[in-house]
């Protein structure tokens, strides 16, 4: 938050024309979390926050915008080599050797699988 807000200054807590205290920067952060993370609408969020749509969808494009611009150098870019032969140790490490990227581990054998669950993934490809 600290960052979004110094990279931002629409998320930092301001006066109105009357001279109050609007909306804290948690609440504009929380909306665009709400909406990416659980796929929500404005319509849903406004409800949970307490802000105006516009608010809402200004907010999400900011919060977007400003988090691509912060972390894009250092982690939204591509692996170096040297990345590539950390992350294959540490998979070879958690018995995945070979293993890059891939979340698909449904061929592998579920030691503490729930009994419930047990072979419903087995035989997908």
């Amino acid at each position: 938050m600290i960052a979004v807000c110094n990279h931002d200054s629409y998320f930092v807590q301001k006066k109105n024309v009357f001279g109050a205290m609007v909306l804290i920067p948690e609440q504009k952060i929380t909306a665009a979390l709400w909406m990416l993370a659980y796929g929500a609408s404005a319509d849903q969020v406004d409800k949970i926050t307490r802000i105006g749509k516009s608010t809402i969808l200004e907010s999400l494009m900011r919060f977007c915008r400003a988090i691509e611009s912060i972390y894009t150098a250092e982690y939204l870019r591509k692996p170096t080599d040297m990345d590539l032969q950390m992350l294959l140790k540490k998979g070879e490490m958690r018995g995945f050797p070979g293993m890059i990227g891939s979340i698909d581990c449904m061929h592998w054998m579920w030691k503490i699988c729930p009994s419930a669950w047990q072979g419903t993934y087995g035989d997908k490809k």
